[in-house]
């Protein structure tokens, strides 16, 4: 999709107009959570996938549904189980007979991961077989079945759930399905305030709906707008050096990497922290993004892409304190391979 320059400059100047007319209408039904919305507005301006973490009841499949509602996509949820199948989400060739000519051939059935919104509920509750499912989906936005290539809608997002308390009968994401999300989301308990609200309005005759503030030609407008943001050689240094710096098996890694870190994030978290800067430039009205901007997507980018050790786990070393120190020791005036702490 190509646009004149007119044109993305247009949409450039929408972006924020439209992020917080999109966040008042999921107000009507979701309470608080700012910093939960804006981290999905962003990766769904930036074309990422989200996995939200958080404990049950805080209304994380409402979120997602009411998002889908708010940009008018077809939504499709997907329950995961340990009894789910590969073809139960893809979508299956079914033989088809003919009535008049008794013809038989395979015609594909298509499943639920055909929609613009999918929501992949407790993902990490079906085994890898089928977690593996969604990973040509997610990255070529396509499904192979027999050997025939079908396209998936576009826009196309996965919103997946994971619930960090029960870790009996599930499985964990592969590192590989994991690098796929742009995000991970920690959904939080609510504040008292936004849960004496909660209580209000869920517990009468009253109920909201969001209405629509985006069609789909429109969210691919924006977009694309956000690809032209420009970014200046020193924030891309910067974000090459955050990423370079959580890996400890680099010539000259930081000092506490040794004692917490296994494995460091790969080169796709660098491609989302200039991605996911870009939109939030865009949100934040700038035309242009700056280092701050590098920062605030810099833990929902990271923090699923750090592997921490024992050590960092019986000290109580979260993957999120580590990119809070990361963020405090990389000189962020510095190239990378001069004078940046902790990278080669």
């Amino acid at each position: 999709m190509s646009q004149d320059p007119e044109t993305t400059a247009q949409a450039l100047s929408r972006v924020r107009e439209t992020h917080l007319r999109m966040k008042e209408e999921l107000h009507r039904v979701i309470v608080g959570q700012d910093d939960v919305i804006d981290q999905l507005l962003i990766a769904i301006l930036s074309r990422g996938h989200c996995l939200l973490v958080g404990v049950p009841g805080l209304a994380k499949t409402l979120l997602i549904s009411s998002l889908s509602r708010t940009m008018d996509l077809s939504f499709n949820r997907i329950q995961f189980t340990p009894d789910l199948m590969p073809g139960d989400i893809t979508g299956t060739e079914l033989l088809h007979i003919d009535p008049e000519t008794s013809e038989r051939r395979f015609r594909f059935a298509h499943g639920p991961v055909f929609a613009n919104v999918v929501l992949a509920d407790e993902i990490n509750r079906t085994p890898p077989k089928t977690q593996a499912a969604l990973l040509e989906a997610m990255m070529e936005r396509q499904v192979t079945i027999g050997g025939e290539r079908h396209p998936l809608p576009d826009p196309f997002f996965v919103l997946a759930t994971q619930n960090p308390i029960e870790q009996e009968g599930t499985y964990p994401l592969p590192e590989a399905q994991l690098d796929r999300f742009m995000f991970m989301v920690h959904v939080p308990y609510p504040t008292l305030a936004d849960e004496r609200e909660i209580l209000r309005r869920t517990t009468g005759e009253h109920t909201a709906d969001p209405n629509v503030v985006l069609r789909t030609e429109e969210l691919l407008e924006l977009q694309h707008a956000i690809r032209s943001v420009p970014v200046a050689d020193h924030v891309l240094e910067y974000a090459l050096a955050l990423t370079r710096g959580t890996r400890v098996r680099s010539d000259a890694p930081l000092e506490f990497l040794r004692e917490w870190v296994t494995w460091g994030a790969g080169p796709r978290a660098s491609q989302f922290l200039v991605l996911g800067a870009k939109a939030h430039a865009a949100i934040e009205g700038r035309n242009h993004v700056a280092i701050e901007d590098i920062k605030a997507v810099a833990k929902p980018v990271l923090r699923h892409r750090i592997v921490t050790n024992f050590s960092a786990e019986a000290e109580g070393m979260t993957s999120d304190v580590i990119i809070d120190r990361l963020l405090n020791e990389v000189n962020p005036g510095a190239e990378v391979g001069a004078g940046v702490p902790g990278v080669a």
